[in-house]
């Protein structure tokens, strides 16, 4: 199971999110728990299980591309590939990534499997 990771500025539009993600394919969708209820993650998530972290869970995984203005933002070093580590995991995956964080327009995405 592919899990995107997502991470998001408040009220970013459906359409930056999307552009970010283009074609890749995933099962499942997993974010930090005060972006739930995003328009754009929820259209992104739309028709996938969507997983949902605490600060405090995401800023426990290694990750490889930490970043110190997510961390002065959200309180962790990563959302994307933290968030995507974790929901692999909880679905039974290795919880590898297969695509490190990508930045888009107030977007980050990453996958894990």
């Amino acid at each position: 199971m592919i899990v995107l990771g997502v991470g998001v500025e408040p009220g970013t539009p459906v359409a930056y999110l999307a552009a970010a993600v283009g074609d890749l394919e995933f099962d499942a969708v997993a974010t930090i728990d005060r972006r739930l209820g995003e328009p754009a993650i929820d259209a992104v998530a739309a028709g996938r299980k969507l997983l949902v972290f605490t600060t405090a869970e995401l800023d426990a995984v290694d990750v490889p591309n930490p970043s110190a203005v997510v961390r002065r933002l959200t309180g962790t070093g990563s959302v994307a590939e933290a968030a995507a580590i974790l929901a692999a995991r909880e679905l039974g995956g290795a919880g590898e990534l297969v695509v490190e964080k990508q930045r888009g327009r107030m977007v980050t995405v990453a996958l894990a499997r």
